[in-house]
């Protein structure tokens, strides 16, 4: 059975950093990029940043671009995203994902729970 478990988001004040981590089980994890993805109240899912399964490829959306680093440990089948200098904008919820690019939406499994992130004095 796939899952992906999402955790690390919270409340952060702007300015802020915070590191989400995406668990992940049910499928071979190394053969496929993985990306975070974001849905903010009342608008479309969207791409954040990706990484090839070897690990040595990374993609990020000109929004996060300079401000996140995506991260992967196929040892331990986790995804990481290390978010900086957060503002407003970011609240959202974040998923991971599977997919076979990592520089662009390509989401192949179920949706898990997600984890928010709210950035806000």
């Amino acid at each position: 059975q796939v899952q992906l478990v999402e955790s690390g988001g919270g409340l952060v004040q702007p300015g802020g950093s915070l590191n989400l981590t995406c668990t992940t089980s049910g499928f071979t994890f190394d053969a496929y990029s993985m990306s975070w993805y974001r849905q903010a109240p009342g608008k479309n899912r969207e791409w954040v940043a990706g990484i090839s399964g070897a690990g040595y490829s990374t993609g990020y959306a000109d929004f996060v671009k300079g401000r996140s680093t995506i991260s992967r440990d196929n040892s331990k089948n986790t995804v990481a995203l290390q978010m900086t200098s957060l503002k407003p904008d970011d609240t959202a919820v974040y998923y991971c994902n599977a997919g076979e690019r990592y520089n662009a939406y390509d989401a192949w499994l179920a949706w898990g729970q997600g984890t928010q992130v709210t950035v806000s004095s």
